[in-house]
């Protein structure tokens, strides 16, 4: 697991959803939410990167805390 900082739209609640998240000192925009998934103490969002790759970020709500528990690149070809 990598730590990241992730900026997010706060709706209704806190940190509903990623916008940007920063790796590496690199920053990658969020194209699209492709799934969210709920544990007992963290909230995991599969978001699609304006680099194409596909991330799974894990905010752990009792640290408010977030990782990098997930990569997929995206296939070549593929729009």
């Amino acid at each position: 697991m990598s730590e990241i900082h992730v900026e997010c739209y706060s709706g209704h609640r806190a940190d509903e959803r990623p916008l940007h998240f920063t790796l590496r000192g690199r920053q990658f925009d969020v194209n699209g939410l492709d799934g969210r998934w709920y544990a007992p103490e963290a909230t995991y969002f599969r978001v699609l990167a304006d680099d194409g790759n596909y991330y799974v970020l894990r905010h752990d709500e009792t640290q408010d805390t977030w990782t990098l528990d997930g990569f997929r690149a995206a296939r070549q070809g593929s729009v």
